[in-house]
């Protein structure tokens, strides 16, 4: 089968997840103090607990309408969370939130991620994203991809699906049922499109049941499994895939 459409998730498969910094309590009161012009009314743990009450809040509200996966748009939890934030300028706001969700996790390239995503585009493939994220989360994947001198604008616009755009969040099979329609309109079938994801839940076992082929993102492959390994297998296998085509 050949592939025309290539479909990417982003944490631990483009961008690689990790601790927040040693110092983010002090980077924190430095935040708010620089963005907001006072003292920080609330701890970052206290900060992280309101956030974590009005998230539960509004996932409980989605499941009792029948949203089985339900996503929240974390821009709305921050302002209820901290009303200064939502009294600031739209800019001033969305750089707060970018830098906060640097406080709470590190973000690197995964390793092979950039060098692949050089093999997986060109010839007319269509590269797209499926991501469980949130706006800062394209901030996150634009820097890192500047740095590595490519450009977001690799991915179809038309083939990108986020959680909080909306609403709910992979392993819902409408997820992956949207973009199958999506690529539907492109003339791409279901069998020629690529799915590259580290988690079986929520990447491999939906996308496949979409009747999409599937890479299973690992540090090492099993020799057993088809389809699955790090970054540099997948390009390989890829890379010959092709050149069978």
């Amino acid at each position: 089968m050949s592939i025309r459409a290539v479909i990417f998730d982003i944490y631990n498969t483009l961008l690689k997840k990790g601790p927040p910094p040693p110092d983010a309590t002090q980077r924190w009161d430095a935040l708010w103090q620089t963005m907001l012009g006072a003292p920080a009314r609330l701890s970052l743990a206290e900060f992280a607990k309101a956030c974590g009450r009005l998230g539960t809040r509004e996932h409980d509200a989605a499941r009792a309408i029948g949203v089985k996966y339900p996503e929240v748009y974390w821009p709305q939890i921050m302002a209820e969370a901290c009303p200064e934030l939502a009294a600031l300028p739209a800019e001033k706001r969305e750089k707060f939130i970018f830098q906060h969700a640097g406080l709470r996790h590190t973000i690197r390239p995964m390793p092979g991620a950039v060098e692949a995503l050089n093999e997986f585009g060109g010839d007319g493939i269509l590269l797209g994203l499926a991501s469980n994220a949130q706006p800062y989360t394209l901030r996150e994947l634009e820097q890192t991809l500047t740095d590595a001198g490519l450009s977001r604008q690799l991915f179809n616009p038309a083939l990108c699906m986020f959680s909080f755009e909306v609403g709910f969040s992979k392993p819902d099979p409408h997820f992956f049922r949207l973009l199958t329609a999506r690529l539907r309109l492109m003339g791409v079938q279901t069998t020629e499109t690529l799915m590259i994801g580290n988690s079986p839940e929520n990447d491999v076992i939906p996308a496949r049941a979409q009747g999409w082929q599937i890479w299973h993102l690992t540090a090492e492959g099993v020799e057993s499994v088809k389809h699955t390994g790090a970054w540099s297998d997948a390009a390989k296998w890829f890379k010959q895939k092709r050149g069978a085509s």
